[in-house]
């Protein structure tokens, strides 16, 4: 190699170095603000799920602690004091506060906590669903079979969670008003069914039985 293309070589090397401080210079701060969110976010990550973890062992302490009261009551009372956090809180301590107030004798309170964990919108719907479910079943004593069934209805839409067990339900207000052919109707539909399960399949054939219809299997 000659001393000219030696030189020429330090000379491009010299410029791509310039070139290279330069670029950092101009642009390293970005590498710089990324490894700081990478680590920030790792860092945070971290910190929010401890949090979490801190918050459901303190709701899980207050359910245990509140339901340790002897009366019924205070054990409502308990129950609402605790702070539920996310949805699935608000909606496990509501189901408990339902279920000791209906104990307490209180209907009306256990009624009004369903329905506030059937309205929260950030509720999952199986758990919405079922805060409606055990409502209507408290109302059997004070509201009509036909508002009940109403409601049942609204939980028999294609893919409902609990459209089947509705649908059951539904059968037994057509019992209560003495629409007995209505409600084997229905019973036998349910039979075929393929999303019945085994137990369900059980009791409506009971059902259909006691209210004087036959199964597909005895008529053939």
């Amino acid at each position: 190699m000659s001393q000219s293309d030696s030189f020429i070589e330090e000379v491009t090397e010299e410029v791509r170095r310039d070139r290279l401080f330069a670029m950092f210079r101009r642009y390293g701060w970005i590498a710089a603000l990324a490894v700081v969110l990478i680590v920030g976010g790792a860092a945070w990550n971290e910190y929010r799920k401890a949090g979490e973890r801190a918050a459901a062992q303190a709701f899980g302490d207050g359910i245990l602690t509140a339901l340790e009261a002897q009366d019924p009551a205070e054990r409502v009372a308990g129950l609402s004091e605790i702070d539920a956090t996310t949805a699935d809180h608000r909606a496990l301590r509501g189901f408990l506060q339902a279920a000791e107030a209906a104990e307490a004798d209180d209907i009306d309170g256990a009624i009004a906590t369903l329905e506030a964990v059937s309205n929260d919108a950030e509720v999952p719907l199986i758990y919405r669903s079922l805060a409606v479910f055990r409502k209507l079943a408290l109302q059997a004593q004070s509201v009509s079979p036909a508002e009940r069934r109403a409601g049942y209805e609204g939980l028999t839409a294609p893919g409902a969670p609990l459209r089947l067990l509705a649908k059951e339900q539904i059968a037994l207000t057509h019992v209560e008003e003495g629409n007995v052919d209505q409600a084997l109707a229905l019973l036998d539909e349910m039979q075929n069914d393929a999303e019945m399960t085994p137990d369900l399949r059980q009791r409506t054939s009971q059902l259909i039985v006691s209210l004087g219809g036959s199964l597909e299997s005895d008529a053939n």
